[in-house]
C-alpha cells in the first residue's frame, strides 16, 4: 500500500513538472518561448547525429526509453549545475515527451507543450540554425511534433 502511495506521489510530481514548464511557457514572452523551440530543436538534431532519432520516441523499446530517460536526467542536472539554462530547458522537454510515453497521464501536458513549441516565431528556426552551426550540425529547417504526440494518440 505504501509503495503504491510513493508511486503515485512521483507520478504526480512528474505530472505537475510537465504542465509547470507548459504554463511557464504559455505565458512567456516570444523570445522565451522561441529559445525554448531552438532548443528543443537543437537536442534534437544532437541527438540524430548520435543515431537517436528524438521523434520516434514512442517506438523505442522501453529498455532504451528508460536509458534515454535516465541519462538525460543525469545530462539536464551537469547542464543546470553549469548555468547553461535554456539548453537545459530544451532537453527538459525531450525528457517529459518520453516520460509521457511511460506515462500517459503527462501526455496532455506534453501536447500542449509541443503545440506552444510549434507556434514559435520565426527566429526560433534562426535560433536553431545558429545552435546548429556552432556544434558543427547542418541546419535544418523542419520543426515538426513528435510521433505519437499530435493528438490524442499517445
Amino acid at each position: 500500500m505504501f509503495k503504491n502511495w510513493q508511486q503515485e506521489k512521483a507520478t504526480t510530481a512528474l505530472i505537475d513538472e510537465a504542465q509547470a514548464l507548459t504554463e511557464k511557457l504559455a505565458t512567456a514572452k516570444p523570445h522565451w518561448l522561441e529559445s525554448h523551440a531552438a532548443f528543443a530543436e537543437f537536442w534534437r538534431h544532437s541527438h540524430l547525429a548520435n543515431g537517436q532519432d528524438l521523434q520516434d520516441v514512442k517506438l523505442w523499446k522501453p529498455a532504451i526509453r528508460a536509458r534515454f530517460i535516465k541519462a538525460t536526467e543525469a545530462q539536464i542536472a551537469a547542464l543546470r549545475k553549469q548555468r547553461e539554462y535554456e539548453s537545459s530547458d530544451g532537453l527538459t522537454v525531450w525528457l517529459h515527451t518520453a516520460r509521457a510515453v511511460t506515462e500517459p497521464r503527462i501526455a496532455p501536458a506534453v501536447r500542449d507543450l509541443w503545440q506552444l513549441l510549434m507556434h514559435a516565431g520565426p527566429n526560433a528556426d534562426a535560433m536553431a540554425d545558429d545552435l546548429l552551426q556552432d556544434a558543427d550540425l547542418s541546419p535544418q529547417r523542419n520543426r515538426r511534433i513528435p510521433t505519437g504526440f499530435q493528438g490524442d494518440d499517445v
